[in-house]
C-alpha cells in the first residue's frame, strides 16, 4: 500500500473488499504482478546473495562475520536513508558522502582533549553543522532554481575542499572518547539484548495491530488478523534469531558477544524516519512533491519549503553516518573517499527499492539496500576478490535493480 493509495481510499471512504486471508493474498499477488513489488526483489537479492557467498565459503553464515557485517552495514544504510529523502523528491544528493566527512571532522575536532567537549555536545555540533549545510544547498536548489545535481556536485567538490583544509594534506584526528567510540564497538549485555528485542517486538505488534484494526474499521484495504498475528509471530521469530545470533561468542583472543550498539542506533533513525514519511504530513507532501509537483502545487503543497526540508534531512542523516563512520575507525582523515561513499548511498537506496523517477520508497529501503552492498562487499572480501571486482558486481547489481523499477513503473496503472 502506498501513500498515494492510502490517500485516495480515504478520499473515497472505502477500497477493494476483503473477505479472508486468501483474498487479501490474491489482491497483494495482483498488485505484485502490476508493479508493486515493494521490497521482495531486494529480499530475494539478499537471499541469493547470501546463499551463493556461503557456498564459495563456509564463514560467511557464520556468526562474528555477520555481526561484523551488520556494523560494516551501518553507514551504507544511514547514507541510503539520507539519499531516500531527496530520491523521493526527484532530486538527488551527490554531496552526502563528504557532508558525512564533514560532520566527522566537527566531531573529532570538538572531542579532542585539548578542546574539552563532552560527547554529547560535539554530536549535537555534529549534526547541527550538517544540517546548516542542507539548509544551505536546499535553499540555493528550491529558492534560485538550481538543479540539485549542480548544487550537490559542487558541494561534493567544495566540502571535499573543506575537510583538506581542516585535516591539512594527509592529516588526521584521532577520537579518543570512549563513549563515541563505542557506537561502534560497544555491545550490550546478553540480558539486555533480550530485553531491547523483546521491547522493539512489543512496540511493532502494538502499532501494527493498531493500525491493521482501524484500517479494517474504516473499510479499507487491511489484512486479516489472522495474517496481522502472523506479520508479529514472523517478527518475533526474526528477532530471537537475531539476539540469538549476536549473543555467541565471536571472539578470537576474548569473548565478545552481544548486539551492537550501531545497530540500534541504524534501527533508531529508521524508526524515526519511518515514522515521520509513513505516518506525518510532511511525508504525505514529500511523495506528492515526487509523483506530481505540478498537482501538489495546486492543492497548496509549498514545494520549496518542503524540497529544502528534504535536503536538511538527507544531510542531517548523512552527519550521522560521518558519526558512526569516524567511530567506527576512531578517527578521520583525508584517506576519506567521499566520492565512493555517494555512489554506494544512491546504489542502496535504488537497489533496495526507493524509484529513481521519484514519489516512491522508504526510509527501510535505504537499510534494506545498504546490507546489500555491504554483504557483497564483505562477501567478495572473504573471496578474496580485488576492489575492482567489488565495484563491478555491485554496478551491475545497481543496474538490475534500475531495471527492475523502470519495468515495475511500465506494468503500473498512471
Amino acid at each position: 500500500m502506498t501513500a498515494r493509495e492510502d490517500v485516495a481510499e480515504q478520499a473515497t471512504g472505502s477500497g477493494p473488499q476483503v473477505g479472508g486471508v486468501g483474498d487479501y493474498l490474491s489482491l497483494v499477488w495482483s498488485r505484485v504482478k502490476g508493479g508493486e513489488t515493494g521490497v521482495l526483489p531486494v529480499v530475494g537479492g539478499l537471499l541469493l546473495v547470501s546463499i551463493l557467498f556461503q557456498s564459495l565459503d563456509g564463514h560467511f553464515l557464520t556468526a562474528g562475520n555477520l555481526v561484523n557485517l551488520l556494523v560494516q552495514a551501518a553507514v551504507f544504510a544511514l547514507l541510503a536513508m539520507a539519499e531516500v529523502f531527496v530520491l523521493l523528491l526527484g532530486e538527488i544528493d551527490l554531496s552526502v558522502g563528504f557532508v558525512a566527512g564533514i560532520g566527522a571532522v566537527v566531531l573529532a575536532w570538538l572531542s579532542q582533549p585539548q578542546v574539552g567537549w563532552p560527547w554529547w555536545a560535539a554530536i549535537g555540533a555534529a549534526l547541527l553543522a550538517t544540517a546548516a549545510i542542507g539548509l544551505l544547498q536546499g535553499t540555493l536548489i528550491t529558492r534560485i532554481g538550481l538543479p540539485s545535481f549542480v548544487v550537490t556536485l559542487a558541494g561534493l567538490l567544495f566540502w571535499q575542499g573543506v575537510m583538506l583544509f581542516v585535516l591539512g594534506n594527509g592529516g588526521s584526528i584521532q577520537i579518543q572518547d570512549p563513549v563515541l567510540t563505542g557506537i561502534s564497538s560497544g555491545t550490550l549485555s546478553r540480558l539486555w539484548g533480550w530485553v531491547v528485542m523483546l521491547v522493539a517486538v512489543a512496540g511493532f505488534a502494538a502499532v501494527t495491530w493498531r493500525r491493521d484494526a482501524r484500517r479494517r474499521d474504516s473499510g479499507l484495504v487491511a489484512p486479516p488478523a489472522a495474517l496481522t498475528g502472523a506479520k508479529v509471530g514472523a517478527t518475533l521469530l526474526a528477532g530471537i534469531g537475531l539476539v540469538l545470533l549476536v549473543n555467541a561468542d565471536r571472539g578470537v583472543l576474548a569473548p565478545v558477544f552481544g548486539l551492537p550498539w550501531v545497530v540500534l542506533v541504524v534501527v533508531g533513525v529508521l524508526v524515526v524516519w519511518a515514522y515521520l514519511l509513513g505516518r506525518r504530513r510532511f511525508g504525505l507532501y514529500v511523495y506528492a512533491v515526487g509523483g506530481n509537483a505540478e498537482a501538489a502545487r495546486r492543492a497548496g503543497v509549498n514545494l520549496a519549503r518542503i524540497r529544502t526540508a528534504g535536503f536538511v534531512l538527507s544531510a542531517l542523516t548523512a552527519g550521522i553516518g560521518g558519526i558512526v563512520y569516524a567511530s567506527r575507525l576512531r578517527s578521520i582523515s583525508t584517506s576519506l573517499d567521499g566520492g565512493t561513499l555517494v555512489l554506494y548511498a544512491v546504489a542502496g537506496a535504488v537497489i533496495g527499492g526507493t524509484s529513481l523517477f521519484g514519489g516512491r520508497g522508504k526510509a527501510l529501503h535505504g537499510v534494506l539496500g545498504g546490507v546489500v552492498i555491504a554483504a557483497i562487499d564483505n562477501g567478495m572480501g572473504l573471496l578474496g576478490f580485488s576492489a575492482a571486482a567489488k565495484y563491478v558486481v555491485t554496478a551491475v547489481v545497481l543496474l538490475v535493480a534500475v531495471t527492475i523499477d523502470a519495468v515495475a513503473r511500465r506494468r503500473r496503472p498512471a
